[in-house]
């Protein structure tokens, strides 16, 4: 599935109105981070006047504006820039989105809730002749088939203990720390965030659930002439509401490698603290063995996310990780991809490919 996200000719206003943390507005902060050249301006209200670097820690001297009508010239979308849990919409947003379609702009959503079909606003991009973008929506309709997947083609596939733990974020620097060395990889979105930075992809957990195996299938027989798919992953196996999509996705795009992430300092499932976090080396075993219930695979390292923590206490829990599992670890951000990379280098060519 290709989603029209207008990538390389996006001038992207993004809309957070007072939605600033790392989890529910990553879907800004990864714009700012992968797409800067594409962001012109971030709306926030409260903090109008500053600049993303001051708010965000990132995308430098990107104003932050209080409305649409304070953009600067050039802006043709307004983008909904938060990831929040059940992906609705907040009902005092609508006349900032209906300001932006009547000032000529189009609007992109990764909301569960399709700004397409809502009257009010369909009416208004129809009048003012702009697009209504839902990058969830999808028409996905096929079971996976197992047939075609070409063997030289490496699959390596981000996973973890909870959600919001870094697998998008693994993912996209990991595929272009291959690319840095000259490999040609590609990062395979399954999310809205990932879609609207890499421009393609499927939103997995959008899809039936007949047909998530195949909608996944699909994606690496769509990108397998390339060297290596990094493949975006999705939820948790030990999430008891998004279980499903994990297993669905890490069924369908049967990885030959897998890089396990968490975030350090949790303990319990994020928002349901009746659910606590598996040991490090259950997680290892649990996701192998599920993954090789239909193709032979292994993990070949781990991600640690210590944005909460500094480079002091980061160093020290990657040293033991890899101390005590004997495999590379770090965190993407904070130390750079390149031990990951060397991993997924390594089993290339242990596994011929």
């Amino acid at each position: 599935m290709t989603v029209d996200v207008m990538k390389g000719r996006r001038r992207m206003i993004l809309l957070v109105d007072g939605y600033r943390d790392i989890r529910t507005a990553k879907t800004a902060i990864c714009l700012l981070r992968y797409c800067p050249n594409e962001v012109v301006a971030v709306l926030d209200r409260e903090m109008a006047g500053k600049t993303c670097q001051e708010v965000f820690g990132l995308g430098g001297n990107i104003p932050i504006i209080a409305t649409v009508r304070e953009a600067p010239p050039g802006a043709n979308m307004l983008t909904i820039g938060i990831a929040p849990p059940g992906g609705k919409l907040p009902d005092s947003w609508r006349s900032t989105i209906l300001e932006a379609l009547e000032a000529g702009m189009h609007v992109m959503s990764g909301l569960h809730d399709f700004l397409s079909e809502d009257r009010e606003f369909s009416a208004v991009a129809q009048r003012r002749r702009v697009q209504l973008i839902d990058v969830r929506k999808n028409d996905e309709r096929d079971v996976a088939c197992r047939r075609g997947i070409r063997h030289q083609c490496l699959r390596i596939h981000t996973v973890a203990n909870d959600c919001s733990s870094g697998k998008m974020v693994t993912a996209v620097e990991v595929t272009r720390g291959l690319q840095r060395q000259g490999v040609d990889a590609k990062f395979v979105a399954t999310g809205q965030t990932g879609i609207m930075v890499e421009g393609d992809g499927c939103p997995v957990d959008r899809v039936i659930c007949d047909f998530l195996n195949g909608a996944a299938e699909k994606l690496v027989l769509r990108n397998q002439h390339h060297e290596v798919l990094v493949i975006e992953g999705q939820g948790s196996l030990y999430d008891p509401r998004y279980s499903a999509v994990t297993l669905g996705l890490l069924h369908g795009c049967m990885p030959d490698g897998l890089i396990v992430c968490y975030e350090m300092g949790r303990t319990h499932i994020r928002g349901m603290p009746e659910f606590p976090l598996p040991p490090l080396q259950e997680l290892i075993d649990y996701y192998e063995r599920t993954a090789n219930i239909m193709h032979p695979c292994r993990v070949i390292g781990v991600a640690v996310n210590g944005h909460c923590y500094s480079d002091a206490e980061v160093s020290e829990e990657c040293a033991r990780v890899e101390k005590e599992f004997g495999l590379p670890a770090c965190d993407v951000i904070r130390h750079g991809p390149d031990k990951l990379v060397a991993a997924v280098l390594d089993l290339k060519q242990k596994l011929g490919k």
